[in-house]
């Protein structure tokens, strides 16, 4: 199986309680996840939040912190994936699907509950973050590119 490191936008907007979610076309189907994709060679995982959010959303972004980490196998893909999802806010661009890949359809903020129907595979509801409080997130450093 290949290794594929995934970099997902967790963005919250605390003002209507609302989680931005993508439509993901899959053959004539389609499912709904949190904007990401894979991280691309010499890239780190913050820089690929960041493209991912903006190609998929239009939006620029801060990471904030690290939510959580998921690891999956894909068998039909023959991908081994680590799941890296980062808690997020906007900054700015404008709500948009700019995807290179043509994979992503459709962009809606939802509330958590729609939210959580939308995506039941994964392990744990969403929760309305407190991005106040820094110790609830996951520490991730990217120590840089070491010789």
């Amino acid at each position: 199986m290949k290794r594929v490191d995934v970099a997902i936008a967790l963005l919250f907007n605390e003002a209507s309680n609302e989680v931005l979610l993508v439509r993901n076309k899959k053959g004539d189907s389609s499912y709904w996840s949190l904007p990401g994709g894979a991280v691309e060679l010499g890239e780190s995982l913050h820089e690929a939040v960041i493209r991912e959010a903006k190609e998929e959303t239009g939006l620029d972004i801060e990471v904030l912190g690290l939510h959580s980490v998921r690891e999956a196998y894909f068998i039909e893909r023959g991908h081994h994936a680590l799941l890296f999802t980062f808690h997020s806010k906007v900054t700015g661009g404008e709500l948009c699907v700019d995807d290179p890949d043509q994979d992503i359809i459709e962009v809606e903020w939802v509330d958590l509950e729609t939210a959580n129907k939308r995506m039941p595979y994964l392990p744990m509801p969403l929760k309305a973050p407190d991005f106040l409080l820094k110790e609830q997130n996951a520490q991730y450093i990217f120590q840089g590119k070491v010789d």
